[in-house]
């Protein structure tokens, strides 16, 4: 509108005062509404091609959106396991710290198998203790067969000198049952060493094994202990949160509530412009926003970063071969702006949905001296027609509370 009315009073009201004045036409008279095509044919269609230079070049310069938004994060509240809950220790709305508790799932079942691993390790240390006196007795067995083995040799060894001495001495039944029996205590020996060896490596090996397998059960079921305990990870507020002593829960199937981190979409908004404003758009650019979550404010923000690529434009595989006339939406250039001064946007709640307009300024490439001439001069007047969105906004700022309460 503001473009149009500007378009006309350089070219219509020219154009009427001049048959008004200079030819002596007269409104009502030789200009009607039925010859007023012909009388200011030329006023009004240098207005219309003014007019719409004036806006292309506006809406081109100084892009607007009505797809403002403050979007923040939320966590959502999962145990590590299904199970049904025990003990509930917070509310819906109520602010936690990280760390704090908000419910714990039934433990009976872990428990138990904690409780199982104490008393298996109980039971390993028993057997350590007896296997410590198996091994003594075996080594006492030992030192006891090596004496009998040693007696039966010297005993073996004098009768068989003998015997050689004097055959007649002694008889040949005695040195084969003296031989038997060292071969015999030589069995009972080695069998006793076996047994020893054996009763150590079970000491040595086997129960301590058996052991840390019980110690790692136990500590499994501690940490399942722990784990049926949900914390929050980080300060904020816990919404849809509806839990009850008793309630099942699953984590496959849905979160138990969501926690809003405390700060999470506090001034940083992201804004979604149009495709034709990706050349003007670049971080430092001034943005202009108003939301119905603070009416008849007009917030100053500048682009702090542009994501390089468009969301319509992502591909996954899928079974089905993409077709791009498919796709109705062609995607927005993503932007996040900031507040120019600091806790300007503080009051407005995240999540809000507001409208902007950005500014493009040529100024510091002016004075750079990378644009000079007659080119810096269309760019100064560029840079100025941004006046009519910083107008256009501000209306719509007061008009908003009207727009939304009374229509």
């Amino acid at each position: 509108m503001l473009e149009l009315l500007f378009s006309a009073l350089i070219t219509i009201v020219p154009d009427y005062l001049y048959r008004r004045h200079r030819q002596g036409k007269r409104l009502g008279h030789e200009i009607t509404l039925f010859n007023v095509w012909y009388e200011l044919r030329w006023g009004i269609t240098g207005c219309a091609v003014l007019a719409i230079s004036l806006l292309t070049v506006i809406f081109y310069f100084h892009p607007t959106t009505t797809n403002v938004t403050s979007l923040f994060r939320t966590v959502s509240i999962l145990s590590d396991r299904p199970g049904r809950v025990e003990e509930v220790y917070v509310s819906d709305n109520q602010f936690v710290r990280a760390g704090d508790p908000i419910f714990r799932l039934d433990t009976q079942r872990q428990r138990a198998a904690a409780e199982t691993a104490r008393r298996r390790i109980a039971e390993i240390d028993a057997a350590l203790v007896v296997a410590r006196s198996d091994l003594l007795a075996t080594e006492g067995s030992i030192v006891a067969t090596e004496s009998q083995l040693r007696q039966a040799q010297d005993d073996f060894n004098r009768r068989n000198e003998l015997s050689e001495r004097n055959q007649n001495v002694v008889s040949q039944q005695e040195l084969e049952r003296l031989r038997l029996s060292v071969a015999g205590l030589e069995g009972t020996l080695q069998s006793a060493q076996a047994q020893r060896d054996a009763v150590a490596g079970r000491l040595n090996n086997l129960l301590p094994a058996q052991r840390a397998s019980a110690e790692a059960a136990l500590a499994q079921a501690e940490t399942e202990i722990e784990k049926s305990t949900v914390f929050a990870g980080t300060n904020g507020t816990v919404r849809q949160f509806k839990l009850k002593p008793g309630d099942l829960v699953n984590p496959i199937l849905r979160p138990a509530g969501v926690l809003v981190p405390e700060g999470s979409g506090r001034g940083r908004f992201q804004a979604g412009f149009g495709q034709i404003s990706a050349q003007v758009l670049h971080p430092g650019t001034l943005v202009e926003i108003t939301c119905a979550s603070k009416p008849l404010t007009v917030i100053p923000m500048k682009v702090v970063e542009v994501q390089t690529a468009i969301a319509g434009g992502q591909l996954r595989p899928t079974d089905q071969l993409i077709d791009l006339q498919d796709r109705a939406r062609p995607g927005t250039i993503l932007t996040v702006i900031e507040p120019l001064y600091e806790g300007h946007a503080d009051e407005v709640p995240p999540g809000s949905r507001c409208i902007g307009v950005a500014y493009s300024s040529h100024d510091k490439a002016i004075k750079a001296g990378k644009i000079t001439g007659f080119s810096a001069f269309l760019s100064r007047i560029v840079d100025g027609m941004g006046i009519a969105n910083a107008l256009v906004i501000r209306a719509q700022a007061l008009l908003l509370p009207v727009k939304v309460l009374v229509f």
